[in-house]
């Protein structure tokens, strides 16, 4: 079972706050979840992030791999940073 961190959509129409879940890759967007991780609110005046730190590095040291979205969330939440990506290798 491949896990990510994702986004589940709540609130009312043209209202939307989500959740950062994790969950089965297969499963429906708002479907089945493994674990609440944080929300976000992005119509609050300052896009309010709430993350749980701990459970979210537990969960990516485990394996579990964030969208691009929930990347650019935690990012600005302040508990993730990406691994520097290697440079290239020549083939001299």
């Amino acid at each position: 079972m491949a896990v990510r961190i994702r986004l589940r959509r709540a609130g009312r129409k043209h209202q939307p706050s989500y959740r950062i879940v994790v969950a089965d890759q297969e499963a429906p967007r708002d479907g089945r979840f493994v674990e609440l991780l944080g929300h976000y609110y992005p119509r609050a005046r300052e896009r309010q992030i709430e993350v749980d730190r701990e459970k979210t590095l537990a969960w990516l040291a485990k394996g579990a791999k964030p969208s691009e979205t929930v990347t650019s969330l935690l990012k600005k939440a302040g508990c993730f940073t990406p691994p520097l990506p290697e440079p290239p290798v020549s083939q001299a």
